[in-house]
């Protein structure tokens, strides 16, 4: 699995928070949308089932700074886990 840069998972997690406060503030098909189109975006570059599993990672990864393998985030069949 290839593993975003700092700098893609911290743009995804601000379109992310963006959407869900666009979406709360006033929902519309479009805001749910982009709420679920940002949340799998999230779950992709991390290689999570869920959202909450996503940002877990993303934070993870940001916090320690090293690729997920360094950081004991994968299996050993070398599966990103959350």
């Amino acid at each position: 699995m290839l593993l975003p840069t700092p700098a893609d998972l911290r743009a995804a997690l601000s379109r992310y928070a963006d959407a869900v406060i666009e979406d709360e503030r006033r929902s519309t098909p479009d805001t749910v949308r982009r709420r679920e189109d940002t949340a799998y975006t999230l779950c992709v570059m991390t290689g999570a089932g869920n959202v909450r599993e996503a940002m877990s990672t993303a934070d993870t990864l940001l916090r320690r700074g090293v690729p997920a393998e360094e950081a004991g985030l994968t299996d050993p069949a070398g599966v990103v886990a959350a």
